[in-house]
C-alpha cells in the first residue's frame, strides 16, 4: 500500500513542478515585456493554465516576483563570479558592466525591481548583499592593475546600468540598442589615461529618430496617466 501511495504521489509531483516552471517562464516573459504592472491572470494566460493553479503555485504576485527574479539576481552574481575569474581584469569589468546593461535593458521588470523596490523588498536587499562583494572586488582588480581610474566605486556599476537602460527604453521605438552607444563612452571614460578613443557601435539618433522618440515617450506618459 504504502509503495502505491507514493508511486501515485511522483507523477503529481512531477506535474506540479512542470506546472511551477511553466508559471515561472510565462511570468518571466509577461513582466519582462509589461513590467510589474501585469497580473496573475496574465500570466496564467501566458502559461495556458487556470489562474486557480497560479494561485496554488504562489500566494500572490509578490511572491511570485521574488521567485523568478532572486533567480535572475542570482544569475547577475553567478556572472560577476565568472568575470572575477577572467585573466584581464579591464575586460572582466568591461564584460559584466555590457551584461548588467543589456540584462536590465531587455527587462521592463527587473528594472522596476531593482530600482523601484516595488515588490520583494527582502529579495532586493538579498540582491544588494550577494552582489556587492563580488562587484567590489571586481572593480578593485581593475584599479590594482591600474586600468581604472581610482575614484570609480563598486555602486557606479548599477547607477550606469540603469541610465542606459533608462536610454534603451527612451529610444524603444526607433533603435532600442542604442544604449550601446552610450556605454561605448562611459567606458572610454573608466580609464585612467588612453591613446585616441573606442569606435562606438551604434550611431547617433537621427534627429528624426530623435523627434520620434520624444512623440512616443510623451504617449507613453500620457497613457499611464
Amino acid at each position: 500500500m504504502t509503495s502505491g501511495r507514493c508511486g501515485g504521489e511522483r507523477p503529481l509531483r512531477r506535474d506540479a513542478e512542470r506546472n511551477r516552471q511553466r508559471i515561472l517562464h510565462a511570468a518571466a516573459e509577461v513582466f519582462t515585456q509589461r513590467g510589474l504592472d501585469a497580473t496573475l491572470d496574465d500570466v496564467a494566460r501566458e502559461a495556458g493554465v487556470g489562474v486557480g493553479t497560479v494561485y496554488r503555485r504562489f500566494p500572490d504576485k509578490e511572491s511570485l516576483v521574488a521567485e523568478l527574479f532572486a533567480d535572475r539576481i542570482d544569475a547577475m552574481v553567478g556572472v560577476a563570479e565568472q568575470a572575477l575569474a577572467a585573466p584581464d581584469p579591464w575586460q572582466a569589468l568591461v564584460s559584466y558592466l555590457e551584461y548588467a546593461a543589456e540584462t536590465m535593458a531587455s527587462s521592463i521588470g527587473l528594472r522596476q525591481l531593482m530600482m523601484f523596490a516595488t515588490y520583494g523588498r527582502d529579495r532586493v536587499a538579498y540582491a544588494r548583499e550577494q552582489m556587492r562583494p563580488v562587484v567590489t572586488k571586481l572593480v578593485e582588480r581593475a584599479q590594482e592593475a591600474g586600468v581604472l581610474r581610482k575614484d570609480f566605486r563598486a555602486t557606479d556599476v548599477p547607477l550606469i546600468a540603469y541610465m542606459l537602460a533608462a536610454a534603451a527604453e527612451y529610444a524603444s521605438y526607433v533603435e532600442p540598442e542604442v544604449w550601446r552607444r552610450y556605454l561605448a563612452l562611459i567606458i572610454d571614460g573608466l580609464r585612467p589615461s588612453r591613446d585616441g578613443v573606442s569606435p562606438l557601435p551604434m550611431p547617433a539618433l537621427t534627429p528624426r529618430e530623435m523627434e520620434q522618440s520624444m512623440r512616443a515617450h510623451g504617449q507613453r506618459g500620457q497613457a499611464r496617466r
